[in-house]
């Protein structure tokens, strides 16, 4: 383990395809959700909010880390609501992948369908998100725009959605 805070970093060693070794450092060890969330009317719920890597706010999916013992459809109904104070009438988990080559890291792509906001915004102390409705068309500018973060979980689930 070379950090274990908000990030884990963790250091593998791999033999090589031509049998040398050698040291890799990986974000490890997470799993996480984002969550494609549609009204009734079709407009998709995103958050707004400041991110630290692009020091600045951005749109993105409402989402975040899957807890200990939680499923990811129990982390992307808990992530819509605590981001959005959106509830979804139903939630699925429709996809998986691996966002980063250097991460050890899982990211499951859900869909929510007939969202309202029937709930409460629960934020972290780190969190400053506020909700934004757009359309499909728009989050597609958004994403060709580099508005987003997270743009390869708004494909994925725009694809598995039939909004692209």
């Amino acid at each position: 383990m070379v950090h274990d805070g908000w990030l884990r970093v963790v250091r593998r060693r791999y033999r090589m395809p031509d049998g040398s070794e050698s040291d890799w450092e990986l974000l490890g060890g997470l799993e996480s959700v984002s969550v494609l969330a549609l009204t009734e009317d079709q407009e998709i719920v995103l958050v707004r909010q400041f991110r630290p890597g692009p020091d600045g706010l951005m749109l993105n999916l409402p989402g975040g880390l899957v807890d200990p013992g939680e499923t990811p459809a129990q982390a992307a109904g808990r992530e819509l609501t605590e981001e959005t104070g959106y509830v979804g009438a139903s939630v699925e988990v429709v996809a998986w992948f691996h966002p980063m080559a250097h991460g050890a890291w899982v990211k499951h792509i859900a869909i929510a369908h007939g969202c309202t906001p029937a709930g409460v915004q629960s934020l972290d102390e780190v969190e400053d998100c506020v909700p934004v409705l757009v359309t499909p068309a728009e989050l597609r500018a958004q994403a060709r725009a580099g508005a987003l973060v997270g743009t390869d979980a708004v494909y994925v689930a725009l694809d598995y959605a039939g909004l692209l």
